[in-house]
């Protein structure tokens, strides 16, 4: 049995990406956030532009890139000394957390996880809403007030103010759901029916 919910070290991340010249979808923008005992730790939270491998020729999400472009960011490759300090040894978290591990396993045998996917947790513990969609559970929660004063000046569809968002709504439905005393690994696979 694992420890519980309440005890469990969570780091939420998120990323943001474009699509490449050469055709791929690369990660322009990381950010993550902690949260211990069911309180956010502004002192943890990471925002960065990575610079791409080839130039960007469309952003999959509408935001606006550094005045400078991205050439002055960070490669990848740079950014995992920060990434590795702030993930190893804790849980996941993710909205849909399917781009976060594919766009992590460019980092071979990084070994992060637990997983917990707040987009499956919502789904587990509100079937019956009519969207699930990060933006939606916020605005349905009325969690904005408290997004706004952890990232003031940011918005949806940027990595730092998604993964606060992932915790706030981690945290919010934990709280709903009363699960706080359950074991952690619950949370891999959600099931309340």
């Amino acid at each position: 049995m694992s420890a519980a919910i309440r005890d469990t070290a969570f780091a939420a991340i998120d990323f943001e990406s474009a699509r490449l010249a050469d055709r791929s979808d690369a990660p322009i923008q990381v950010g993550i956030a902690w949260m211990s005992r069911g309180e956010i730790e502004p002192e943890s939270f990471l925002r960065s532009w990575i610079r791409p491998p080839a130039p960007v020729v469309r952003l999959q999400a509408d935001f606006t890139l550094p005045a400078g472009g991205l050439a002055e960011a960070p490669a990848s490759a740079e950014l995992w000394p920060a990434l590795n300090s702030r993930l190893a040894g804790r849980t996941l978290v993710g909205h849909g957390s399917g781009t976060e591990r594919r766009f992590l396993r460019m980092y071979p045998l990084h070994g992060f996880g637990p997983w917990v996917d707040s987009l499956l947790l919502a789904r587990a513990i509100f079937p019956k809403l009519a969207g699930h969609s990060l933006g939606e559970l916020i605005k349905w929660f009325s969690l904005e007030p408290e997004l706004g004063r952890f990232c003031p000046g940011l918005a949806w569809h940027d990595a730092l103010y998604d993964a606060v968002a992932c915790l706030l709504l981690l945290r919010r439905l934990l709280d709903e759901a009363r699960l706080w005393d359950q074991p952690a690994d619950w949370l891999e696979r959600p099931r309340l029916a």
